[in-house]
């Protein structure tokens, strides 16, 4: 038995690029923004939709990236007083200079060429799309992709994981998430799913190594 009955799902920002943090940092410095003052603007924000989770309103979506940011930067200059910030897409901003994990993108090969299904599983905003493709080649890379805005599930709902179990054609104890965010493993794992909380690209690697292996010798 090879390894493709297990499904390597993996996290795109956070994983396949550089931590969200050091992201922010680029986009603040190059914005002229105070970081802090930003967070607090998009807590605002995110308070309107019933949640805590920042991106949630845009990449489910439940409004336009466009609306999003312009209440952002009412906020900003109501509460505030930055002005000057109003910004039509963020992707453009966000994706400048942001560099590819080139070395995950090589174990995601070698897991694929070990026979695992592998996958992007995505909380993904829509008008992002073509800048991601950019970063990585997805028919090359990818058996199959799912993002948010396109099945109108988003991690870590039961429902994103379930579809995903559904498309790579296995049961959810045959899935595993590598993704940045403890709270989507946690959702992963309440899934029914194995999850590796990627901290970084050395002891993610092993930790997907170890569970290929064991799924090597488990059909040997």
């Amino acid at each position: 038995m090879n390894t493709r009955r297990i499904a390597v799902w993996t996290d795109f920002g956070g994983v396949l690029t550089p931590p969200i943090q050091h992201t922010m940092g680029t986009f603040c410095a190059a914005q002229g923004l105070d970081p802090q003052v930003l967070l607090q603007a998009l807590g605002k924000v995110t308070a309107r939709y019933n949640t805590t989770d920042v991106m949630e309103p845009i990449d489910t979506p439940l409004i336009t990236e466009e609306e999003w940011l312009a209440q952002i930067s009412e906020v900003l200059a109501a509460d505030h007083g930055v002005t000057g910030k109003r910004l039509t897409s963020l992707a453009d901003a966000w994706f400048d200079g942001r560099e590819t994990n080139h070395e995950w993108v090589a174990v995601l090969r070698k897991a694929r060429d070990r026979g695992a299904f592998v996958g992007m599983l995505s909380n993904m905003v829509p008008t992002w799309d073509a800048h991601w493709r950019r970063m990585v080649d997805p028919a090359e890379l990818f058996d199959d992709v799912v993002l948010s805005f396109e099945v109108g599930h988003r991690k870590p709902s039961p429902g994103m994981f379930a579809l995903a179990a559904e498309r790579a054609g296995v049961p959810a104890g045959s899935c595993v998430l590598i993704d940045d965010l403890a709270h989507n493993c946690a959702g992963a794992e309440a899934a029914g799913w194995q999850a590796v909380h990627f901290t970084d690209t050395t002891t993610a690697a092993e930790r997907l190594d170890a569970l290929l292996g064991s799924a090597l010798s488990q059909g040997s």
